[in-house]
């Protein structure tokens, strides 16, 4: 009987980051892509505004941090009733960098500190993994997602240019900052 050994992976902090990079340049697209007057108007029934999914996002990435990485700088929380398009933007992307190193501390070859994603404090945790970056995207394309569809629905409908802008990971990848295209070593 031959033992079974598992194959060397490489350290995944570097395509996590780049692939919640690329997430983030997604968020950031709706956001510029939306008229102004989108963000705070009510859509009817018991349904929240636009700025609520953008802050949400945010507000769960810090928690994603703290809980996980309590050593990194945990970002302050939006309050969507009075958050800016632009506040919004600045802190997804400072959010989103501490989640680009928590995956160093979680991911990578040489710092694997944290051995467990918590996603909540009521939640199991998981051993860190490709898991939980599947979590973490899912969660913000859902929001994506509400997004579009409240947009939709208060008649200021996204632009096939940012609705079509955030399936062309290769331009994303470039708006990002990365040489090669997704796949490829930069």
């Amino acid at each position: 009987m031959t033992k079974h050994t598992s194959p060397t992976h490489p350290p995944l902090d570097r395509p996590a980051a780049q692939i919640f990079a690329a997430n983030d340049r997604m968020n950031q697209l709706l956001i510029e892509g939306l008229d102004t007057a989108a963000w705070t108007a009510k859509p009817p029934g018991n349904v929240r505004t636009i700025a609520a999914p953008f802050t949400h996002m945010h507000n769960v990435r810090t928690k994603w941090v703290r809980l996980t990485a309590p050593d990194l700088r945990v970002p302050a929380q939006l309050n969507r009733a009075h958050t800016t398009p632009q506040q919004a933007r600045v802190a997804l992307t400072e959010s989103a960098t501490r989640c680009a190193e928590m995956f160093s501390q979680t991911l990578g070859a040489n710092d694997k500190s944290i051995e467990e994603f918590r996603r909540d404090g009521w939640a199991q945790p998981w051993p860190v993994g490709v898991e939980m970056l599947c979590y973490m995207l899912s969660h913000e394309a859902h929001h994506r997602g509400q997004v579009c569809m409240i947009a939709r629905q208060l008649g200021f409908p996204l632009s096939s240019g940012v609705t079509s802008g955030i399936w062309n990971w290769e331009k994303l990848w470039k708006e990002c900052g990365f040489d090669a295209g997704p796949g490829h070593d930069t």
